[in-house]
């Protein structure tokens, strides 16, 4: 981003502190407070009358969330980073701006579309 862009650059990062600090909120509660996710899944799945396949299901879904979470958490710290560095708002791929519009609907975006496109039917 520009110089001239500098102010809109102090919005995207107080916008991503505060997804920030929700995010490790909503961590905190569905973990129990500072209980750990791994102690928290012990005590749920510590229960005789469900079945095999339930725990195992249960378990599965608060893994996925975990991991979910902790992407999550890694593209703020990312875009953070990048805000830092003076390199926010270019494409991490081809070096474009990513327009202003796609950085709004999603501040941790660090790819244009074009490259995000071409890396998604990759997979």
């Amino acid at each position: 981003m520009t110089s001239s862009d500098t102010p809109s650059l102090s919005i995207y990062r107080e916008r991503l502190l505060q997804e920030r600090t929700q995010l490790l909120q909503r961590i905190a509660e569905q973990r129990g407070g500072l209980v750990s996710r791994a102690d928290m899944a012990a005590d749920h799945f510590d229960n005789s009358f469900q079945s095999r396949a339930q725990i195992r299901s249960e378990r599965q879904t608060e893994f996925a969330i975990n991991e979910h979470e902790t992407a999550e958490l890694g593209d703020i710290d990312a875009a953070l980073e990048r805000i830092d560095a003076g390199t926010y708002g270019q494409c991490t791929d081809c070096g474009v701006t990513i327009p202003p519009a796609r950085l709004s609907a999603y501040p941790t975006a660090k790819r244009c579309i074009v490259c995000q496109t071409r890396k998604e039917q990759g997979r």
